[in-house]
């Protein structure tokens, strides 16, 4: 057990510490992990690991967990290489503390306090020494550069502030991050749809939209695969917020999808819709899917094709199909071939025109409607 000089404070009926932890006890039980949807550690995104560095990146890539269930972003290589080199100066120069304000963190179990007098706010707190029970909400880059020159300070005496909580609920660690970083850091939207989705709140719409955006991205037979910027980073082309609230508007309307109970069993088998559906799109309008100079794949175009899947579910529902059936789907949305075609997505012709989301499913209703043919 770890016993440390802390003050009790409270806010709002909400009970927390600010505490001084030394440099090898935020070492040991703090634990870093950033939101992913990779299986292994790519916590870091940024620079070369070829380049020269006085940072063992391996090792402290090794410290970084990734999870979906996180919600800290990627860890950025500059910004530690930065911080480590501001640490040196601070050490050599002595004339400026490197870490002056404290650190967010939350601790996974309740911590024991021991007040000086009875009901006093000033005593000790007691934090189990066991590896990784304290988790950084913010500070996680100051942090991370600490635990990556520690071996440098040697026997320096270093101690870090910090606000710690304990027990704090999930989604309210989710929230306490989202409020912090939102705006003066620049938390991306895309991270942000992903958060709200299921962790900052429970919003169901959003929740089935987040799905269908991953399995669009995720799954090898999807066109989109590894096309979509999962959390506003990645090589990807396609954002994924633009698509994530586009989606959110269609399961968020019960009535567009035939009805409450017929939008609940569609949200059940949207992420084999939205997949088989795009890959018809592609196949129709390969030249412009493959192409290099057209628009299809763009955020307007995308959402466009979104927007009109009810139109398009109605039409499954007329012929007593499957909606999320490869070829019914295929067969619904043919005349688009006809009534459209891929020089519509010229990006410098037709597209760079009427290269608006109304405009295109505008026409792509009217090609429902009107198979053969009629002016627009």
């Amino acid at each position: 057990m770890i016993s440390v000089a802390a003050i009790r404070m409270q806010q709002f009926g909400v009970q927390f510490y600010q505490a001084s932890l030394t440099a090898s006890d935020i070492d040991k039980l703090v634990r870093f992990e950033v939101l992913s949807y990779i299986d292994q550690a790519a916590g870091v995104r940024g620079g070369k690991k070829g380049q020269q560095s006085k940072i063992n990146w391996d090792l402290l890539e090794r410290r970084i967990a990734s999870s979906e269930k996180a919600y800290q972003r990627q860890i950025i290589r500059k910004k530690i290489e930065e911080l480590v080199q501001y640490y040196e100066q601070c050490r050599q120069a002595r004339d400026l503390p490197s870490i002056p304000g404290a650190v967010i963190i939350s601790a996974d179990e309740k911590l024991a306090f021991d007040a000086v007098e009875p009901g006093g706010s000033i005593g000790r707190l007691k934090v189990p020494e066991r590896e990784g029970i304290l988790r950084a909400i913010d500070g996680q880059h100051r942090l991370l550069a600490l635990h990556a020159d520690i071996d440098r300070f040697g026997d320096e005496p270093f101690t870090v502030p910090a606000i710690i909580f304990d027990r704090l609920p999930e989604d309210h660690v989710v929230q306490m991050f989202v409020t912090i970083n939102a705006k003066h850091t620049r938390l991306n939207a895309s991270h942000l749809v992903t958060l709200s989705g299921r962790q900052l709140y429970r919003d169901e719409a959003l929740a089935a939209a987040h799905d269908v955006v991953r399995a669009l991205n995720d799954r090898e037979e999807s066109p989109l695969y590894g096309d979509i910027k999962l959390l506003g980073v990645g090589k990807g082309r396609v954002a994924q917020a633009p698509l994530a609230q586009e989606l959110k508007k269609l399961f968020a309307n019960p009535e567009a999808l035939g009805g409450a109970r017929k939008a609940e069993d569609f949200r059940e088998d949207a992420k084999r819709f939205f997949v088989n559906y795009f890959k018809q799109i592609a196949n129709i309008f390969e030249p412009a899917w493959n192409g290099r100079k057209y628009s299809i794949k763009s955020a307007a175009a995308l959402r466009a094709f979104i927007r009109v899947a009810p139109d398009v579910i109605q039409k499954i529902d007329q012929l007593h199909a499957d909606r999320a059936d490869l070829r019914s789907i295929g067969r619904v949305i043919s005349p688009w071939g006809r009534r459209i075609g891929s020089l519509r997505f010229e990006t410098d012709g037709a597209w760079k025109r009427m290269g608006t989301v109304d405009g295109l499913a505008k026409e792509l209703r009217l090609a429902l409607q009107y198979p053969e043919g009629v002016s627009v």
